[in-house]
């Protein structure tokens, strides 16, 4: 048998159980088998995609877990034709709520029934703009679907390994349109040609492996090479982690950034986009995009900050109130819970707990909708009429004295069911829980 046969026939199986075998299989590379078998793994929950295409080589393990999810690369995607579409020809602008959002579900799709590269899924469109250059390549998930609404690309990646990978794959997945450089990212920009977009994704982990937190700590560093990427690009697309201070980033790059883009999927917040231009000149948009899975649906909240102060509904009480609301990862790391409540017609719980009231449903609330059954106080007669019947239920604590575990050792609920208790705090100081179930 050979690597290649191996890896086809037992792609589905345990890895672990698979290297305890190896001995069975003297004539396959089984390094490189078990890595090709769990790169394919990965990409079929994470990059569909990808896995349905026979042939393409996946990259060792942590390359596959940092690399960009199929929604949120084609939330890249949707938003690079967007501006193409804006800056190329004004007249064919594109809202960007149909855009981003409806087309973003296409990436979650699991079903066998997938286009034949991923270049198909853009034959309605004609936006096609000239050129982009990806500086940080890596294992090219980005850049396989952003250079789909460009003429031409090029990929720019130092590590030699993920060149020829990349290099392989491109081909299969039906992007002809691409050249891949292996150089270093700001020694290329020095050389490369103007250019409709730049992309750049730089490594947040510094020379001893630990985290970064500020732009300019990244590497490259972003803040230093402003001046060459707004020169070198009508725009530039930055994708940050989203534990850095969005407000911090924009400030740092100096007035040139347009749109903030937080991209949640499956209730994490995934990553922070930034897109810079000089060509166009407007206020600054934050877009939060919630991109749908499986079961869910998607949404996206635009604001713009600094705007005239909203006016909030803060009426409701929260011991009346018939439904609660949770926003979503998206508008938690935004901060935007005063636009949010305006826009909506909500009262929030408190300044601090982050949670809404309305007295009737809330369609399309960017996050969850609950019913509220009962509301009760932390008084033990209280709490024992309130819980009485329920013996498993998911619980969250905002703002609130307790964590989950202490609250649920102290209340002796199980995790689970379809019960959801909110524990928080009212804005007159009152320690209350709200007992709900899912709207929807």
């Amino acid at each position: 048998m050979t690597t290649a046969e191996f890896i086809r026939e037992y792609r589905e199986r345990d890895i672990r159980q698979l290297a305890l075998q190896a001995n069975r299989f003297p004539d396959v590379d089984m390094p490189y088998a078990l890595d090709q078998i769990q790169g394919w793994q990965i990409a079929r929950r994470k990059l569909p995609k990808w896995a349905a295409c026979d042939g393409v080589i996946f990259p060792p393990h942590l390359s596959m877990e940092q690399c960009s999810s199929e929604p949120t690369a084609q939330y890249k995607l949707n938003l690079a034709m967007e501006w193409t579409c804006r800056i190329e020809s004004s007249e064919n602008e594109v809202e960007s709520s149909e855009l981003r959002v409806e087309n973003s579900a296409e990436g979650v799709d699991n079903s066998s029934e997938q286009p034949a590269t991923l270049n198909s899924q853009l034959s309605t469109h004609n936006c096609y703009a000239p050129r982009i250059t990806d500086l940080t390549g890596g294992f090219g998930v980005d850049f396989s679907f952003t250079s789909c609404a460009f003429a031409a690309a090029t990929y720019v990646e130092r590590n030699e390994q993920l060149c020829h990978i990349v290099e392989h794959n491109l081909p299969l997945l039906g992007l002809n349109n691409a050249t891949v450089v292996c150089a270093d990212a700001v020694e290329y920009l020095s050389t490369v040609e103007p250019q409709t977009m730049l992309f750049l994704d730089p490594a947040r982990r510094d020379e001893h492996g630990a985290k970064t937190v500020m732009l300019a700590d990244c590497t490259p560093d972003v803040v230093q090479l402003l001046p060459q990427l707004l020169e070198k690009s009508r725009f530039t697309m930055l994708k940050l982690s989203p534990m850095l201070d969005w407000h911090k980033a924009v400030d740092d790059l100096h007035g040139t950034v347009r749109e903030v883009h937080i991209v949640s999927v499956g209730g994490e917040c995934k990553e922070l986009l930034l897109v810079l231009s000089t060509v166009v000149e407007s206020e600054l948009k934050v877009y939060c995009a919630d991109l749908s899975t499986a079961s869910d649906t998607s949404s996206l909240f635009v604001y713009t900050p600094g705007s005239s102060a909203p006016v909030v509904n803060s009426k409701l009480k929260t011991q009346n109130s018939k439904f609660v609301h949770e926003p979503n990862a998206s508008i938690m790391k935004a901060g935007c819970f005063d636009e949010l409540a305006a826009a909506y017609g909500v009262s929030p719980v408190s300044r601090n707990s982050h949670l809404f009231l309305s007295d009737e449903p809330v369609e399309d609330f960017p996050g969850r909708s609950f019913v509220v059954e009962r509301v009760t106080t932390m008084n033990k007669s209280e709490l024992r009429k309130a819980l009485a019947g329920i013996a498993k239920a998911n619980i969250a604590t905002r703002n609130f004295p307790l964590t989950v575990a202490e609250l649920r050792k102290r209340l002796k609920i199980k995790d689970g069911g379809d019960v959801y208790i909110f524990a928080t705090t009212t804005a007159e100081g009152e320690h209350l829980l709200l007992i709900s179930r899912k709207y929807r």
